[in-house]
């Protein structure tokens, strides 16, 4: 019976996945537009990995795309066309050898396939940024009339404005607080750690390699630790990674957070370091918020809610990395003439490229969305845990269309 059941149900996911693409397809009227136009259909593509196997339910089901990639969602900022290619591949998929030449091959054809249709930007999103090298001189090689970049300046931008104002709204100073930063050798991660030094907090580095902390410990004299029990007490988490090593747990939780108090998560990761399952089971000790996503009212999904929904976020948000690249296409779009844009290393994260891209946010009317939990309202951040069994309210925040970039 289960085993039916299991059949039936992986059936009706394949249909759904096709019902999705088929209508995204026929009801995007904005490229029907394009196409009397006589416009290239694409400005944008995204090209990703599938987050984890809900990616694949919700997309695919069963269907097995023969090109080893496919169509996400469609999306539109002040007339610039986006387009989510995913390729048949997980993150995990990505971190083995004997999966990931698959990846590889499968992220070349979906850039050469988007490129046909009149692709300009290409952002290596997710895992594919590690595909090909430190700078990706390999694709830029194989592409050299495309634009490539990581989307790290943006994603890092929205992440540390969100980080300041999550800390402040607890009630978290520089004074009075200590931050576990989970994969700080990462992209991201050391961005985070440099910045909260720089603003004064006390940092912890949480990591599976001892010889990088090592070098984290001497490059910023911070403290770190390989293991949670070690750790030590914190106030709150940045989490930079979702590797299983260093995923937070309920028991992990417990271990770090202070006696009555609720730890603060800020989670950047994708998939999310603290999954909803574990969530649940922790919820009352815990504030979490999705972090490194942009909001613009500009931003429309073909197929509106159905679309966000299954991207698992809200209206008007996306992930900053694909935010980053459709404003560059903005910029070098109302600045045909500026080859300024073309000459940047958008994959190197640098002060230099993220003042760039605040500006071009602010241009286009980027912001930070609202907080976010799983794509659920943050409505308190408060982490007093005498108060976690009320129904608590924080009206200093709005809605998403109402907030301003920090």
């Amino acid at each position: 019976m289960a085993r039916v059941i299991s059949t039936l149900l992986d059936a009706m996911h394949t249909l759904l996945g096709f019902l999705w693409r088929f209508f995204a397809a026929l009801l995007d009227w904005r490229l029907i537009l394009r196409r009397l136009r006589k416009v290239k259909s694409l400005d944008v593509v995204c090209v990703t990995n599938m987050r984890d196997d809900t990616d694949r339910k919700l997309f695919l089901g069963r269907y097995e795309p023969s090109m080893g990639h496919y169509n996400g969602p469609r999306f539109y900022l002040h007339g610039v066309s986006g387009i989510t290619r995913a390729i048949c591949s997980t993150s995990e998929d990505i971190q083995h050898a004997n999966t990931s030449l698959r990846a590889k091959e499968q992220c070349i054809s979906a850039i050469e396939y988007c490129q046909e249709k009149g692709a300009k930007i290409v952002l290596l999103a997710a895992s594919t940024k590690r595909l090909f090298g430190l700078h990706g001189e390999e694709i830029k090689e194989m592409f050299p009339g495309l634009l490539f970049t990581l989307g790290d300046n943006g994603t890092f931008f929205l992440l540390l404005s969100e980080a300041l104002r999550a800390f402040n709204k607890a009630g978290l100073s520089p004074g009075n607080s200590r931050i576990c930063v989970i994969g700080p050798y990462g992209l991201l991660g050391e961005l985070m750690v440099k910045h909260l030094i720089a603003k004064g907090f006390s940092v912890v580095g949480l990591g599976s390699s001892q010889s990088r902390l090592e070098k984290m410990r001497k490059m910023y004299n911070i403290e770190i630790s390989t293991s949670y029990e070690d750790l030590g007490l914190v106030d709150a988490v940045v989490a930079c990674t979702h590797s299983s090593v260093v995923r937070l747990t309920q028991e992990r939780i417990n271990l770090i957070r202070r006696v009555d108090r609720k730890l603060l998560v800020i989670d950047v990761s994708e998939p999310s370091n603290l999954t909803k399952e574990e969530y649940k089971k922790c919820k009352g000790s815990v504030i979490r918020q999705d972090a490194g996503n942009g909001y613009s009212p500009g931003l429309k999904y073909v197929l509106g809610a159905i679309t966000y929904k299954m991207f698992r976020l809200t209206r008007g948000v996306t992930f900053g990395c694909f935010m980053e690249a459709l404003v560059w296409q903005l910029a070098i779009k109302d600045n045909p003439s500026d080859v300024s844009f073309k000459s940047l290393d958008l994959f190197s994260i640098n002060d230099e490229n993220m003042e760039i891209i605040s500006k071009l946010f602010a241009k286009y009317d980027v912001r930070i969305p609202s907080p976010r939990n799983f794509g659920r309202r943050v409505n308190s951040f408060d982490l007093n845990l005498e108060d976690s069994g009320k129904t608590q309210k924080d009206n200093s925040f709005i809605d998403e269309d109402e907030t301003k970039m920090l």
